[in-house]
């Protein structure tokens, strides 16, 4: 089998696995999905859930991720106003991935797992 040829079977056409990367691939990125997979957090939920993760770079990746309607942000009129962040569909649709490299993680490199 030629490389083309492995190519076309893990992607439909060259190109879709950088494109996912341009999403998912930024650091922080995956550990923000995982901690929203179990429901809606406020920032300081995600702050803290996430772990050692500046405050400007989570704001960025939450644009990031809302830009690409990954996940959607509700903002609720109260005082102060309070806003959550949850995965859409497209966002849900990632987590198969993100399970597979657990399985991948603790398989290979079982030290925090």
């Amino acid at each position: 089998m030629k490389s083309t040829d492995t190519k076309l079977v893990l992607e439909p056409r060259v190109g879709c696995i950088a494109t996912a990367m341009t999403i998912i691939g930024n650091k922080w990125t995956a550990l923000i999905l995982r901690d929203l997979s179990d429901g809606p957090k406020r920032f300081t939920e995600l702050e803290k859930s996430v772990g050692q993760i500046n405050p400007r770079t989570l704001s960025q990746r939450l644009d990031d991720l809302e830009k690409h309607k990954i996940i959607s942000k509700s903002v609720f009129a109260e005082a102060p106003p309070r806003i959550t962040y949850s995965l859409t569909e497209k966002g849900h649709n990632l987590l198969p991935i993100l399970r597979q490299m657990a399985i991948w993680g603790k398989k290979y490199y079982d030290t925090n797992c």
